[in-house]
Parts: C-alpha cells; sequence; structure tokens
C-alpha cells in the first residue's frame, strides 16, 4: 500500500516514466525506505492512472511515457501523510533479531554487536557530510526530498552505534564463561 504514496510523492516532484521511478527505488529510497522493482512500479501505475491520482504527462527519453500527479493525487498523499499512523501488524527483521540475542553464547552476540556497530561507524561516515552542509532548499523553495530523512538515519546510526557499544558494555559484566565471579542467575534461586 505504501507504494503507491511513494510514487505519488516522487511524481510530485516533477513528471517521470516508470523506468525514472525505478531507478529512485535503486537509489537510496530503496536502500533506506522502501524497495520496489519495476514488476510492482508498473502495475502500481496503471491502478494510479485508473483511479485518477497520476496521469500522462508527455514522453521522457527513448519514447518512455512520463506520469505526473493530479491534483486528486497530491490530495490523496497530503491525507496519508497527515493521517496518524494505524497500529498494525509489527515485522521488523532486526528488532527480532537484537531482541533474540540472548539466545547467543555471549561471544558470538559480541559479534554481531561488532558488526551493529561497525556498520553504524560506515552510515555515519556516509551521511555525516552531506548533513554537515546548511540546509539545501530546492527551487520550489521546500527541502529536498531525502534531506529529512537522512537526519533521521544519521541520528538512528548514532543510536544504534551507541545501544551497540551500551550492549557490548552490559556482555563484559557478565564476565568470561566457568571464569570466577561470574554469576549465574540460578544460584540465586
Amino acid at each position: 500500500m505504501a507504494l503507491r504514496y511513494a510514487l505519488l510523492g516522487l511524481l510530485s516532484e516533477g513528471p517521470a516514466s516508470g523506468y525514472d521511478l525505478a531507478k529512485a527505488f535503486e537509489g537510496e529510497l530503496g536502500s533506506h525506505a522502501w524497495q520496489a522493482g519495476y514488476n510492482r512500479i508498473y502495475p502500481e501505475l496503471a491502478r494510479l492512472t485508473e483511479e485518477g491520482l497520476i496521469e500522462p504527462a508527455g514522453e521522457g527519453v527513448r519514447g518512455r511515457r512520463a506520469y505526473g500527479v493530479t491534483e486528486a493525487g497530491r490530495a490523496e498523499l497530503r491525507a496519508w501523510l497527515l493521517a496518524p499512523r494505524k497500529g498494525g501488524a509489527v515485522r521488523n527483521e532486526p528488532v527480532l533479531r537484537l531482541f533474540l540475542l540472548s539466545a547467543l553464547d555471549p561471544e558470538d552476540a559480541r559479534t554481531v554487536l561488532r558488526e551493529i556497530a561497525a556498520n553504524s561507524e560506515r552510515q555515519l561516515a556516509e551521511l555525516g557530510p552531506a548533513m554537515a552542509v546548511d540546509t539545501p532548499v530546492s527551487p520550489g523553495g521546500r527541502l529536498p526530498f531525502g534531506w529529512l530523512a537522512a537526519g533521521y538515519g544519521l541520528r538512528q546510526y548514532r543510536a544504534a552505534h551507541d545501544w551497540a557499544t551500551w550492549a557490548l558494555g552490559e556482555l563484559d559484566k557478565l564476565g568470561e564463561p566457568d571464569k570466577p565471579g561470574r554469576r549465574h542467575p540460578e544460584a540465586d534461586s
């Protein structure tokens, strides 16, 4: 369902072909927010056209049909963006993995946590310079797509790095298996 809104949002910036839209999903949008391939984009473009939310807007490069968002499409996107997120089924695999991390022996858990910390550092190094510039403004007087999301990502990666470092410290409090001074909860019973 969110694909339709992603397409409406992208088209609100200007007309684009299905190919152009698919390329957007292959970039940062697909890497960080929402993935979609040609096989999902083109049928959704047909549905949006049938519903009057987008319309043909000429031909693009190599005769590709470009689409533009209609006023009804802008209204639909606006309503979705302003509506409170409805609680639904939560399926967040990365969080599930963290929830179950204690099923691993402590050294394996440390390996996972070190990778989270290292990945977060890599992402911070990539996003940091882009976010260090003054706030960019598009010709239409708006923030460019992705700017606020990049700021969210930067803060999220900082939080993930801080959390992984904290969790490693918590594991270190356990000590090493079979070493004197290690507390076992069963011993308290």
